[in-house]
């Protein structure tokens, strides 16, 4: 629908409201204010509608009236002023349906919720707290299980935790409950790849070799199914992101950024500590 049609009949059908009606663009809205006499941002009532997928606007700048000389010449035709007052009746029940641009039907509510902020600061401390606990747990277990290479993994787990961090405040992303989620998830899965890499350790200490040489082939062994499991992993991540939408996009994310970060903290910052301790300490056994 043109914007000469939006005008004509909205003056046929409704004659007794004083409306001007312009396209929806910046050059417009602009003139309207030269009209006016007035900076753009002066306007203060603008009524976007939307006939057949055309946008239109109906400007105002309180109950001032156009001068229809002026008007002519930068819109052509004969707009006419809408006043504020009239914005309302616009929008009103009572005009709906006389002006084509009023809603066809009644408005149904189907479902209705509300959600205090009471509620939602619950939800938000039972997850943060939830996430503690696990990880505490977590790492309770890591120590328990492999000593001195299990405290290594913790000060790992940590600093990828502190990283995920990092890079949500970078990216300016807000953590939401899925994404606290996400991050504990992170959290096994860094613990697991530390598994991986211990129990493959043991294995080679096992076989008689150097505690050198068993840290070593640990290390290497232990990477292409640490690998494997953490790109799969990442695709289910992507495909979350992808087809997802709100919370679920924010745990994908976090699942996302914390698989990246445990692949470099479990072979990087892993191995430094473990290299460091060998070299300081020339271990002649491996306590794991």
């Amino acid at each position: 629908m043109s914007l000469e049609t939006v005008r004509a009949d909205l003056a046929a059908r409704a004659p007794d409201l004083d409306v001007m009606v312009t396209d929806a663009s910046t050059a417009t809205v602009q003139l309207a204010a030269e009209v006016h006499g007035c900076a753009p941002g002066q306007i203060a009532k603008t009524l976007a509608i939307r006939v057949n997928g055309d946008e239109f606007l109906l400007v105002t700048r309180g109950d001032a009236r156009l001068d229809n000389r002026k008007a002519k010449a930068a819109f052509g035709g004969r707009p006419r002023m809408l006043g504020a007052e009239d914005v309302l009746r616009l929008t009103s029940h009572e005009v709906g349906g006389v002006c084509p641009f009023g809603l066809p039907a009644p408005l149904t509510i189907i479902e209705e919720r509300t959600v205090g902020p009471g509620l939602g600061q619950d939800s938000i401390d039972k997850g943060t707290r939830a996430a503690w606990i696990g990880s505490l747990l977590v790492i309770i277990f890591m120590f328990a299980t492999y000593g001195l290479f299990g405290l290594f993994a913790n000060i790992a787990v940590a600093i990828n935790v502190a990283m995920i961090f990092g890079i949500l405040s970078l990216l300016n992303a807000t953590l939401t409950l899925p994404g606290i989620a996400g991050i504990v998830l992170t959290v096994g899965i860094a613990v697991d790849s530390n598994v991986l890499i211990y129990e493959r350790i043991r294995e080679e200490v096992r076989a008689g070799r150097s505690p050198l040489n068993a840290i070593e082939a640990g290390f290497k062994r232990a990477l292409a199914t640490i690998l494997d499991s953490n790109i799969t992993t990442f695709i289910a991540a992507a495909v979350l992101f992808y087809i997802g939408t709100g919370p679920v996009r924010g745990f994908a994310v976090t699942l996302g950024i914390g698989i990246i970060t445990t692949v470099f903290t479990a072979f990087t910052l892993t191995g430094l500590l473990v290299a460091a301790w060998v070299r300081w300490f020339r271990p002649q056994t491996v306590p794991i």
